[in-house]
């Protein structure tokens, strides 16, 4: 099975108006990601921000998990938490993919919007299941992944979706609904 890596882009990213924005960190947004990340056997999560300020707030977050008073007191969130990286961009994710599992990743990206060349969850499950190069998912934060970041992807995923036409998922709640769909016990 090939190796599955996540990342949370902060920037470049969509506002509600379709404006090229940079969002804000939120200490939830790892703590959770992480947690499904563990759960599904991710091997890395990389929260991607270009701003000094948020990798410096990440890191702290992740720090007091791993060494400072909460990985006494927390074991499991300590497991979890071990799994995050802090990259600057996207470029920064691809060495780091490629210097952790010697190839680059297939990059495939998330977006609650339809695309009519998206990938169904089933076949990337089956994808995943007999391809060796690793792949990486790119969830977007705001308004979504912008279209620079989508045409860098090798393919995109086709978008949660429920009974109704609503869908506009927290990407905590859609990155553990998609980790579920692909690597979930079946």
């Amino acid at each position: 099975m090939a190796d599955l890596f996540l990342a949370l882009l902060h920037h470049p990213v969509l506002d509600k108006n379709g404006q090229i924005v940079t969002t804000a960190v939120t200490n939830m947004d790892i703590h959770d990601i992480a947690r499904s990340a563990a759960t599904y056997g991710v091997r890395r999560f990389f929260v991607v921000t270009p701003v000094p300020a948020l990798r410096a707030l990440s890191e702290k977050i992740i720090e007091h998990w791993e060494t400072g008073y909460g990985s006494t007191y927390n074991l499991t969130r300590k497991e979890a938490l071990a799994l995050v990286a802090v990259e600057i961009d996207l470029d920064g994710v691809l060495v780091a993919i490629e210097r952790e599992s010697g190839q680059p990743p297939v990059i495939v990206a998330t977006s609650a919007r339809a695309h009519p060349a998206a990938v169904p969850f089933a076949e990337l499950r089956e994808r995943l299941m007999r391809a060796t190069a690793p792949h990486l998912l790119l969830f977007g934060t705001g308004w979504g992944l912008s279209p620079e970041l989508l045409a860098r992807a090798d393919l995109r995923l086709e978008p949660v979706s429920g009974p109704t036409p609503y869908n506009h998922l927290s990407v905590r709640s859609a990155a553990a609904i998609i980790l579920d769909r692909l690597h979930g016990a079946r």
